[in-house]
């Protein structure tokens, strides 16, 4: 006879199924990890030096002021003792409500149980007090210099980013009410997506931020007409399909960041710089760089310039029948067309018409939010990873990256997958953003060392190609855009870098929004405007006090600029010619290659 004792409902036969899926993957998960490989601990955080000199610069507070230190332990622990009464006595008078919340709002707690009920609420509470009173103690700390004090700020930030409650399951709501609703189903695909991530990049945690299925490049993006026309080891130089019956007589070649593809500006049709571009009447070349891989490890700034710059500005010429362009570096690659133009400028060479700049640094005087980055611990980290491997792998910098903005890069799409088991969203922007470049090693080197720590061509001393190059030697025509939030080119350091170059002819835009979308903003959207003001001589925050404000996208407002320095009309010109056969369609070859883990 069979008892009620004896009938599995559906709901705990699904659970138990369900339990039995997470055994099964946790022996998958435990050999993903068994496969990853040992990491450079100089590239996990930060020597351990900056926080014995941390707590050395607290005890010498502790001796020197006592009461400064009991007053910061006693406004902590009153805060939290309040905290812990006040949620008693609620829960004594049988109200199971939560004591009011002064907090600051924080996108991070949007469920409306964080304020609600009387446990997420207390939690939330006193993470917000712990992390309030981590802060309080950095800042508070007197014998530490400001690139130390600067370093401690960013790690202890990391440190309270990660212990937020939203990243544990028993202190998620969202997470447990969808485990709830979906008998464990959520589970299952979050520990299922986090065993593919893992297995996908030989035990190393890289968090899938897109669903890179929806994307195909040539296909859905990076779809704007152009043929290849010439191809060496450092690049493809693409020239697109005029879309007008005359053009402009000089040329435009962009040279885009080789840390990521050139695509950034031509994702989809509404918002490609490139057709835009081409749709003004101009013909337009791209560089395609390729992805370097270990026999790249010896290839340097100099080959950048030499096989890619002055080749790439050369075959245009040819191509065009003109003694000079109009070039545009991005990034990265902005920095290196400065080191370019500097070196023309001493051999008497005029190609250069003029010069436009995107979110470029070229004075690393101040380090800004990369300063926890650019120090001997972590860049001697990397150079022991690149003598190892050759480059700089894509992961490690996307990885750096990601952790400026972490709780939108990792903490939050790891909730997301793993905890909520949701699929990564299709969004091309994200798919571009996870398809990096390695870098070659001499050349990341004498980045991160000459230019970036030692800041040797804003001070006129960085030799390269049997010259000194120098910041002041920049005198072409430049006009250089910045981003108003951009985390890794701060605007201010952009504009003070243009305020050294030699040029009398300088203009500077400051567009609202970030690194990219600060860029890839089109008319159409009318979303982010622009500042303007001709007048370079002040600091950057006057410049922008005195500044215009004007709606919508700096698009026309550059390329007014630039259509007066691209000379009278000409009939459209068709990729290539005689001695530049075309070798395949854009987007081309080098932009299809993924960068090994």
């Amino acid at each position: 006879m069979t008892t009620n004792a004896d009938v599995i409902s559906p709901e705990r036969e699904k659970l138990e199924e369900n339990l039995a899926k997470v055994e099964a993957l946790t022996q998958r998960l435990l050999g993903a990890l068994a496969a990853r490989k040992p990491v450079n601990s100089a590239l996990a955080g930060p020597d351990p030096a900056l926080y014995a000199q941390a707590m050395s610069a607290y005890w010498q507070d502790w001796v020197k002021n006592p009461a400064k230190v009991f007053e910061q332990q006693v406004g902590y622990w009153g805060k939290s003792f309040q905290h812990y009464l006040e949620a008693n006595q609620a829960l004594a008078e049988g109200r199971l409500s939560p004591p009011e919340d002064t907090g600051p709002s924080d996108k991070r707690f949007r469920n409306p149980l964080w304020d609600s009920h009387p446990y997420f609420n207390f939690v939330k509470q006193q993470y917000l007090i712990n992390a309030d009173a981590i802060r309080t103690a950095v800042d508070e700390i007197d014998d530490l210099g400001p690139t130390e004090k600067r370093r401690l700020r960013y790690f202890a930030e990391q440190i309270t980013d990660m212990m937020a409650p939203t990243n544990f399951f028993a202190t998620n709501p969202d997470a447990l009410q969808k485990a709830i609703d979906t008998e464990g189903d959520s589970l299952v695909k979050g520990l299922e997506n986090l065993v593919a991530d893992l297995e996908a990049n030989n035990g190393e945690l890289v968090v899938r931020l897109v669903d890179e299925e929806a994307f195909e490049i040539g296909g859905n993006i990076a779809t704007a007409q152009g043929k290849v026309v010439w191809r060496n080891r450092m690049m493809e130089l693409i020239q697109y399909s005029p879309t007008t019956d005359t053009v402009h007589e000089t040329p435009v070649v962009i040279f885009p960041p080789w840390i990521n593809k050139f695509y950034i500006l031509d994702l989809k049709p509404q918002n490609s710089l490139i057709r835009h571009i081409v749709d003004q009447g101009y013909t337009l070349f791209v560089v395609s760089w390729v992805n370097a891989d270990e026999s790249y490890r010896d290839v340097g700034l100099e080959d950048y310039i030499e096989e890619g710059y002055l080749t790439a500005m050369r075959h245009v010429r040819e191509i065009c029948g003109t003694r000079q362009v109009n070039a545009m570096g991005y990034c990265i690659a902005g920095t290196t067309l400065a080191l370019t133009l500097s070196l023309l400028k001493k051999r008497g060479d005029k190609q250069v018409k003029s010069a436009t700049f995107f979110t470029t640094l070229t004075d690393f005087s101040d380090q800004g939010e990369f300063a926890p980055f650019l120090q001997n611990d972590f860049v001697d980290g990397i150079e022991k990873e690149i003598e190892a491997s050759g480059v700089l792998k894509s992961f490690i910098m996307a990885r750096t990256f990601s952790f400026l903005r972490s709780t939108d890069l990792i903490y939050t799409p790891a909730i997301r997958s793993y905890m909520m088991g949701e699929t990564p969203p299709a969004f091309d922007l994200l798919y571009w953003n996870g398809d990096g470049s390695n870098l070659p090693g001499k050349m990341a080197m004498q980045y991160l060392r000459e230019l970036c720590q030692r800041n040797e061509f804003a001070e006129g001393r960085f030799k390269l190609m049997g010259e000194t190059l120098n910041i002041r030697d920049v005198d072409v025509p430049v006009i250089s855009i910045a981003a108003e939030t951009d985390h890794i080119a701060a605007w201010k350091d952009c504009y003070r870098g243009v305020q050294k170059m030699g040029g009398r002819s300088k203009a500077f835009i400051l567009s609202e929004s970030g690194h990219i979308a600060g860029i890839v903003n089109p008319p159409s959207k009318k979303k982010y405007g622009h500042y303007l003001n001709p007048d370079l001589s002040q600091a950057a925050p006057d410049w922008q006090a005195g500044a215009e404000f004007h709606e919508g996208s700096w698009w026309p407002t550059w390329e007014a600029w630039l259509k007066k320095r691209s000379g009278k009309q000409v009939p459209a010109r068709a990729p290539g010619d005689s001695a530049h056969p075309v070798l395949c369609d854009a987007p081309g070859t080098y932009v299809r290659v993924k960068a090994n883990h």
